[in-house]
């Protein structure tokens, strides 16, 4: 049976890539066969060589990657596509596509776009629909789990961009397995020491994994080797 695991954040930039990369290089560990998933790219040029975060996750971790939409801005993914003038896939097509992938992986790992609520599509759909919808229709079929893992900052201001993802995914009846701090700074201050003990205290979702700041910039060995130990 695969595993899914959604990667969301409760913003941009909160260390969603390399948290994904964690979680990926974690399960190789294990032995296991693992996809990441990314369901929209946005702020690619196509006539300038850059990585994308699958590319990050790919060199990082040592897995298969699938990206399903790529577009130039980097603004919210059905913002970007209607600058853009081209159609996005709708967020019940990547449900659809995702499940087609699920056999020939161990686990699935898809990383979000943005916080919780981005537009993924035209239509209004979220990562959080996303979630929805993977979680019931896989209850249905076969029961295959889905995990929906958070990562969030660890300054000021996690404790209630923390606090509202997690309401908001438990309003549709999806229970978040866990928190990520995305960014454990070297040196931290009284705000980040007082917000790790908080964040499982405020929210009722433990803490999973807490990644050192400049972990993406490890040698890929490296960041392999390490990964796991982040993990509590």
């Amino acid at each position: 049976m695969t595993r899914i695991v959604v990667v969301t954040g409760t913003d941009t930039g909160v260390g969603k890539t390399i948290a994904t990369a964690a979680l990926a290089a974690r399960a190789v560990a294990a032995g296991e066969r693992v996809l990441v998933v990314k369901p929209v790219q946005t702020g690619i040029d196509p006539d300038r060589a850059e990585a994308a975060d699958v590319d990050t996750v790919a060199d990082l971790a040592a897995v298969d990657v699938q990206e399903l939409a790529r577009l130039r801005e980097p603004l919210a993914p059905d913002t970007a596509a209607r600058l853009q003038g081209v159609p996005i896939p709708t967020v019940r097509e990547h449900v659809a596509r995702i499940r087609e992938l699920l056999p020939a992986y161990d686990r699935v790992i898809i990383e979000g776009a943005g916080g919780l609520l981005v537009r993924l599509d035209a239509e209004g759909g979220t990562l959080l629909d996303l979630a929805r919808d993977l979680t019931f229709a896989l209850r249905r079929a076969d029961g295959s789990p889905v995990e929906v893992v958070v990562v969030c900052r660890a300054g000021l201001g996690t404790l209630n961009h923390t606090e509202l993802t997690v309401t908001a995914l438990r309003a549709v009846q999806v229970e978040p397995a866990g928190l990520v701090i995305g960014s454990w700074p070297r040196d931290p201050g009284l705000a980040e020491t007082c917000n790790r003990t908080d964040l499982p205290r405020v929210t009722g979702v433990p803490v999973l994994a807490v990644v050192p700041d400049g972990a993406g910039a490890l040698a890929p060995e490296e960041f392999r080797a390490a990964a796991p130990a982040w993990f509590g």
